[in-house]
């Protein structure tokens, strides 16, 4: 993109998620690293209740709980005109839209569901709005933990054994339901929500009783779960950048001040340690970048992701264990972490992150929607 103005980035923020909180911390750090030379920067938060809201000091309304002078915004699916629109009420309970501005690209700091899951993604791709990071496609299987081993299995990419329940077969029969998993995984069995993130909603269950505590907790915030084998495991993440030719930072390790890497162990205990880079062999660290960049093919990731790895203490066996399509980017995180010791400073990606959201438009831009019959 050619322009003799500064890059217009819509910032995208908050959401109808678990992970609210967590999304604003995230672009405090990326709006405060954007050069303001460069980019102008239009911050839009979303609330919990899906309200979209725009103005000066918009983050930090959103950080104090004070929005009330915010204006509400919405894009306009189908228009193609990359427009942020101002939403008035008018008389009589009808609407006024008002072109507020323009928008170049949208960066989605989104982190869980309405955010991460193809939904915004595919707002954003009927708006005509570049945008970075993964397609609705990626973001979707990725967002569901479940399908997103599935589609490694189908790939013959190794990851642990595990089960998908829902709130129906808990609802009908969950002793029948308790029984199937005990007779498919040895305790411990870590339980999750199919669709979320930052931990919320995981328990690591030892016996029937937690077992049936896990699934109710974890059903309360998705229908489907994912119950998969526990182990005394080494976390591992690594950073992905890129659309067709993606290449993979060094890896980190996270050592959790909790038993696993916890909402709270990720967010409020700083006894959690980042080893970065991680104390793996060169071999180690080789295949573990490898299976990071054929993990984000398999599933069509652009942009960026983050991809999670176990390493079983006992056998030395890797497992990939999931891949996040918006990483958290608070001052603490692994993603930006990864590459500024990989070589490329915070400032320096968010630039590529936007660049690449670009690239990716014109490319399917130049994609055919007629079909013309030859004569």
């Amino acid at each position: 993109m050619s322009l003799d103005r500064k890059i217009r980035v819509g910032v995208l923020f908050g959401g109808r998620s678990s992970e609210h909180e967590v999304s604003l911390m995230s672009t405090r750090s990326v709006i405060n690293a954007l050069s303001p030379e460069k980019y102008e920067i239009i911050p839009i938060g979303i609330t919990h209740k899906g309200v979209w809201l725009s103005g000066e000091d918009a983050l930090e309304a959103f950080e104090f709980s004070n929005t009330k002078n915010l204006t509400e915004v919405s894009l306009i699916p189908g228009s193609l005109s990359r427009m942020l629109y101002k939403v008035t009420q008018a008389q009589a309970g009808n609407i006024q839209l008002e072109a507020l501005s323009q928008l170049d690209v949208v960066f989605p700091v989104l982190h869980g569901t309405f955010g991460e899951d193809g939904t915004i993604q595919g707002l954003l791709e009927m708006s005509g709005i570049p945008y970075v990071g993964a397609g609705v496609l990626a973001s979707s299987v990725c967002m569901d933990k479940a399908l997103f081993k599935e589609v490694m299995r189908a790939n013959n990419l190794p990851v642990l054994p595990s089960l998908t329940i829902t709130t129906d077969q808990i609802t009908k029969d969950k002793e029948a339901t308790l029984d199937r998993i005990e007779a498919f995984l040895n305790y411990p069995i870590f339980i999750k929500p199919a669709n979320g993130g930052s931990s919320v909603g995981t328990s690591k269950c030892r016996s029937r009783s937690d077992l049936l505590e896990g699934l109710l907790e974890a059903l309360q915030y998705d229908r489907r779960v994912l119950v998969e084998k526990g182990l005394s495991a080494r976390e591992i993440e690594v950073s992905v950048l890129g659309n067709t030719n993606p290449r993979a930072s060094l890896p980190g390790e996270i050592i959790p001040a909790a038993e696993f890497y916890s909402y709270e162990a990720k967010y409020h205990d700083e006894n959690t340690q980042l080893v970065i880079p991680a104390h793996l062999p060169e071999e180690v660290v080789a295949k573990i970048q490898a299976l990071a960049v054929k993990a984000y093919i398999a599933v069509d990731c652009a942009g960026m992701a983050r991809v999670d790895f176990l390493i079983d203490r006992a056998s030395n066996e890797l497992y990939i264990s999931e891949t996040n399509t918006i990483p958290g980017f608070t001052k603490i995180s692994m993603y930006p972490k990864l590459w500024a010791v990989s070589g490329l400073p915070y400032p320096a990606l968010l630039d590529s992150l936007i660049e690449l959201a670009l690239e990716r438009k014109e490319e399917i831009d130049r994609l055919q929607r007629l079909y013309r019959r030859s004569a």
